[in-house]
């Protein structure tokens, strides 16, 4: 549901936003200044999330959702107008949001909207409505390993800044949920593309190497994509364990300016763990539509350590959920302790003055 008051239906190739599980969800609205996706799905298998809302660069340009296929330079040139732009308004803030006017209720019900809702509902004919529907829990049960892949047209000053990148969001992750997530230098089950508009067209070949039996509809979501898509990122399972991640791809265009860049790389990997919605209410965190921080959020880190807490398995619905998510998270903010009763406060006690002695003759 847009702002405009509309309910959109979205094409499944024409997906913006996708996390990984049995079906990828595709979810787009646009709302204000920016094209918002986000959401997941479930689609021969996968689960599919792309990310991050789309704001338009500026006004008497044509506006980035409306733009055909651009060219790298275009492209850079855009999102560079995007940033100024953004950070210019207060967006794209660099803090951890603090936890100031979150308790344990807020932080329960914002866990259930991000990890056991989708965005988006699949309708007949194999498109999808924007309306939010709920969903199963997803995350991973093996170890994950993160690599990073770069396409010929990232300088080698840039893919070091992108590691360390990579790197800071997995160490986030770790110390987060509790879970195993490394870096690895080659292979790996979480592959991280950072590529330009040209080299994310010729990754077919890759793709069809690391993911066997990935179908022509996944692929064309993952790569016939709009510049209105700043990153994606889709994860797979296997149909036995249609909930546990086995495998995610994360694809981060090479053409964005740093905020941008640094947005995709902690949004993508957080929900490529399985926080895979977006939601307008989940404030302050990185999976709200409205680009206010370009980092995981405090909040953000709770949900992750939630999500990968043992009271918590994947196949949970909300209602088997609910209890749990609620418990996890007055131990994580319990209420803050009542403060002894002062003692009522009483009179000053006048002492009279001893009498003065007596000079003796």
């Amino acid at each position: 549901m847009s702002e405009l008051g509309m309910t959109q239906t979205v094409p499944f190739r024409r997906s913006r936003t996708a996390t990984a599980s049995p079906a990828p969800l595709l979810p787009l609205s646009v709302s204000g200044l920016r094209l918002e996706t986000g959401g997941a799905v479930l689609l021969d298998g996968v689960e599919l999330s792309l990310a991050r809302p789309q704001p338009n660069p500026v006004p008497e340009e044509s506006p980035i959702r409306d733009m055909p296929v651009a060219t790298s330079d275009e492209l850079v040139r855009r999102y560079g107008l995007l940033e100024d732009r953004l950070v210019a308004a207060g967006r794209l803030r660099e803090d951890t949001g603090g936890l100031d006017g979150i308790d344990a209720d807020r932080l329960a019900t914002n866990f259930i909207r991000i990890a056991l809702h989708d965005e988006y509902t699949p309708v007949e004919g194999g498109a999808f409505v924007a309306r939010e529907s709920a969903s199963r829990l997803r995350r991973w049960a093996a170890p994950v390993e993160v690599s990073v892949n770069f396409g010929a047209s990232v300088a080698p000053a840039q893919q070091g800044a992108d590691r360390a990148e990579a790197a800071e969001v997995v160490r986030i992750i770790r110390e987060a949920s509790g879970h195993p997530v490394r870096m690895a230098e080659k292979g790996g089950n979480f592959s991280v593309f950072v590529v330009s508009e040209d080299e994310r067209l010729h990754l077919r070949p890759e793709l069809r190497r690391i993911v066997p039996g990935i179908t022509d509809p996944v692929l064309e979501s993952m790569l016939d994509i709009l510049p209105s898509t700043f990153c994606l990122v889709v994860a797979f399972s296997a149909p036995e364990a249609p909930q546990t991640y086995l495998r995610a791809v994360a694809i981060i265009r090479a053409e964005h300016p740093p905020r941008l860049r640094r947005g995709c790389f902690h949004e993508e990997l957080a929900q490529g763990m399985g926080l895979a919605n977006d939601s307008r209410e989940a404030s302050p965190s990185i999976f709200n539509d409205d680009e206010e921080f370009t980092r995981l959020t405090d909040q953000d880190r709770l949900m992750l350590k939630m999500l990968y807490d043992r009271r918590l398995h994947p196949g949970m619905d909300v209602a088997e959920a609910t209890a749990p998510v609620h418990e996890i998270a007055r131990e994580l903010l319990p209420p803050p302790m009542a403060a002894a009763p002062q003692a009522p406060e009483t009179a000053p006690v006048e002492v009279a003055a001893a009498p003065a002695p007596v000079p003796q003759e």
